[in-house]
């Protein structure tokens, strides 16, 4: 299993130049986001949405929110990876089925709840760091899952937020935070990146 990671993890590398002549099935994509969701969050939150572009009329509005950028138009699909803000005020269902399946019991769901409000009510900034980290570590596991799937991937922030957020009908609590393209790469695209040495970026403690 740890080879197997190792593999995924060692050989995923940001792609530019995709395939248009090979698609993706609508199942494929749904287990794509399927295991995205697998990702973790704090208390749970599930605090994410996942919009699959793939129509050609949907790319090419993407695309030009997207500073013209010609891959979200040439993978078979690009996700929008929003983080929802205000995920407090749902965590008592996001709760509900760990509680029914007696992962959780009541008291602590409760606990949970109240934390959350405490800490989460009147702290916009929270809330939107809060939906940041899930939603990259919900990327970052949906490129993983990817990669399994012999599929590739290439993460971008290069979008216009207030754009994208139009063009897509999101709501005030849907914050688009990053695009994913997906598919099938072509010629031309670079190898991983060498990263920096582990003395530059490690420290004990």
């Amino acid at each position: 299993m740890y080879d197997t990671i190792k593999h995924l993890i060692e050989t995923r590398a940001s792609v530019n130049h995709y395939d248009t002549s090979r698609d993706l099935t609508q199942h494929d994509i749904a287990e794509l986001v399927r295991l995205a969701t697998l990702a973790p969050s704090a208390y749970n939150f599930q605090n994410w949405k996942f919009i699959a572009v793939r129509s050609p009329a949907a790319k090419a509005r993407l695309k030009a929110v997207s500073y013209g950028q010609q891959k979200v138009v040439d993978a078979a699909v690009t996700f929008i990876i929003c983080g929802t803000l205000a995920a407090h005020e749902r965590l008592a269902s996001a709760l509900q089925p760990s509680l029914t399946a007696g992962i959780l019991d009541q008291a602590l769901c409760e606990t949970w709840v109240g934390m959350a409000q405490r800490s989460h009510c009147d702290n916009p900034q929270l809330q939107r760091d809060e939906a940041f980290r899930s939603a990259s570590l919900a990327a970052m596991t949906l490129m993983l899952a990817a990669q399994g799937m012999g599929l590739s991937t290439g993460s971008m922030s290069g979008f216009d937020p207030l754009g994208v957020a139009r063009e897509f009908g999101l709501a005030a609590t849907e914050v688009p935070v990053m695009l994913v393209t997906v598919g099938y790469p072509a010629p031309g695209n670079w190898p991983q990146k060498p990263r920096k040495q582990l003395a530059e970026v490690m420290a004990f403690a």
